[in-house]
């Protein structure tokens, strides 16, 4: 193509957007439908008589059962754990996988596969009369949540506009609210059933969102900082022409362009370069006291994940209705699984404000500070006035409304933040990678808390039964969270993407409020006044991957 027209002007490093523009950014949002459905189904499912006697052969007991009989009307711990964690394994490897594919075939078409495996994964799980094929399905379910998990967070961050990137990324996160909220009315409207469509609905269901989001990708462009970084400027600049709703040969779009190139071939030149091994272990390289080297953005974006699940958060949605049972205090805990999620769904939408309001860092400070808080109030009720002993319903009423009060708080702040901060924080040449180590490491701890949690909240011989005690334990976590957030977590609102990468190089995670952008890389690089300059730029800098990826077939 021409040469690009570049800019030192900091408010021209990104062409206007119209409304059209917004909403094809926004519908990648629709990623966390199926991601949430997932999630959220299998709590109900595995509370179901049906699903229960299916799975382990005892009688559904009788209105006049002891007790005991209806305590002892459960899946074990180990079935609980497997059916849950092996989800949670599976997408743990199909992020990793996805980091690499979206370099080698795109943001857009690796979720597009992620879409096709995670329905085959569906349909083995519809068809399935025994564990093992249930657990096979869902385990091939999770590479395809692991693909789209990944890569959608990467692919709206590098499409959306800098003004409002937080919001439609929170829009994912609001997504997977709707999803988990769609299972429990499905869960809801399906429990008493006596027949394999108990389980079997709910699960089918879940193809119908996975055929929405891959159709509806299909039909949008690739991201343009894909074809950047391939080296394709002509491409780059068509999808990004589209992306802001421009005319062909806008100025804006060129000067945009132009700032994408620039950075990306200054970060070329500063991360080392060579075969596949080595380009991951540039994720790893640089001072660990540097808060701008790129293992420093690599912890910040995998333990940000970590303390993401650490919250507790899907205690509630994978174990909530199975633990609602056992406190023995509440008539219908489906009910209350489906209150919960409705106050989930209900709280997200603010977020779309207040991450662009307050900033990411800000929110995620308050956020932690108000979850440990009322998890540490539900563990205090717990063990005291609303034991099981006690028959205080206004006790366990209290209780309820504090955990819906803790999940408003996660669904304003811990929930979309650590999403949208992944997205931004890393350099192009990592940037796949880099999200992918992240998004791997919030389905590793998913796994690791959906393995123990069953034991750890389990009533059977040799199983904790902590109870309500299990809060406690949120609520120490929710106080690391705390603390986290407030020494390591930058602060990246209003800015671009190549904006971010400069503020992380010029401050300390406490400092960058006062940080304002004083320059261009177009103008940094040489570019401004020189026309084709910028091409010869960008096709130094893929030459140079080119000859990476030579020299690790050789």
């Amino acid at each position: 193509m021409a040469g690009l027209i570049a800019t030192a002007d900091i408010y021209r490093i990104e062409a206007p957007v119209s409304m059209k523009a917004y909403l094809m950014c926004a519908f990648g949002s629709f990623g966390g439908i199926f991601f949430g459905f997932d999630s959220g189904y299998i709590s109900g499912v595995m509370g179901m008589k049906y699903f229960i006697n299916f799975y382990t052969g005892i009688p559904i007991p009788g209105s006049g059962a002891t007790q005991a009989k209806k305590d002892a009307f459960t899946l074990p711990a180990w079935k609980k754990s497997l059916i849950t964690s092996i989800l949670s394994a599976g997408t743990f490897f199909g992020a990793l996988i996805a980091g690499d594919l979206a370099d080698w075939i795109g943001r857009r078409t690796t979720i597009i596969a992620g879409c096709a495996v995670f329905i085959i994964g569906v349909i083995l799980q519809t068809a399935s009369t025994s564990l093992g094929l249930l657990v096979a399905g869902r385990l091939i379910a999770g590479f395809g949540v692991g693909f789209v998990s990944a890569i959608i967070i990467l692919y709206m961050s590098e499409i959306a506009p800098k003004k409002v990137r937080g919001a439609i990324v929170s829009g994912y996160q609001f997504c997977i609210t709707i999803g988990i909220l769609l299972a429990s009315c499905v869960d809801y409207g399906t429990q008493d059933r006596l027949d394999t469509g108990s389980y079997r609905i709910p699960i089918a269901l879940q193809m119908l969102w996975a055929i929405i989001l891959a159709v509806g990708l299909f039909l949008l462009p690739e991201s343009p900082r894909y074809y950047v970084k391939k080296g394709n400027l002509e491409m780059a600049s068509r999808v990004l022409t589209r992306l802001r709703g421009q005319s062909e040969g806008s100025e804006y779009i060129q000067q945009e362009l132009a700032e994408i190139v620039a950075n990306h071939e200054y970060e070329m030149s500063v991360i080392p370069q060579g075969g596949y091994i080595k380009t991951w272990m540039s994720c790893f390289t640089g001072d660990l006291r540097n808060s701008s080297s790129n293992l420093r953005r690599t912890i910040l974006g995998t333990s940000l994940q970590m303390m993401q699940q650490w919250t507790g958060i899907n205690f509630i949605f994978y174990f909530g209705t199975t633990f609602f049972q056992q406190l023995g205090t509440i008539s219908n805990p489906f009910l209350i699984g489906l209150i919960t999620t409705l106050v989930n769904v209900c709280s997200n939408p603010l977020s779309f404000w207040i991450v662009e309001r307050f900033g990411r860092r800000t929110i995620l400070i308050w956020g932690a500070l108000g979850m440990l808080i009322c998890e540490f109030i539900v563990g205090i009720i717990g063990v005291t006035a609303g034991r099981e002993s006690q028959h205080n319903n206004s006790a366990v009423s209290a209780q309820i409304a504090f955990i819906c009060i803790y999940i408003f708080f996660f669904a304003t702040t811990w929930g979309p933040g650590a999403w949208v901060l992944i997205g931004e924080i890393f350099p192009l040449p990592i940037r796949s990678r880099g999200v992918a180590l992240s998004t791997a490491s919030n389905w590793l701890w998913n796994c690791i808390i959906a393995v123990i949690t069953p034991y750890v909240v389990g009533k059977n011989k040799g199983e904790a039964n902590m109870g309500s005690k299990v809060f406690f334990v949120w609520g120490s976590l929710c106080t690391a969270c705390f603390v986290y957030a407030y020494v390591l977590v930058p602060e990246t609102k209003g800015l671009s993407l190549e904006q971010v990468d400069r503020m992380l190089e010029e401050t300390t995670p406490r400092t960058p409020a006062k940080w304002f952008p004083h320059s261009t890389w177009a103008a940094d690089q040489g570019m401004v006044g020189t026309g084709g300059k910028a091409t010869h730029h960008a096709e130094k800098a893929v030459h140079t991957e080119h000859a990476a990826t030579e020299t690790s077939a050789v």
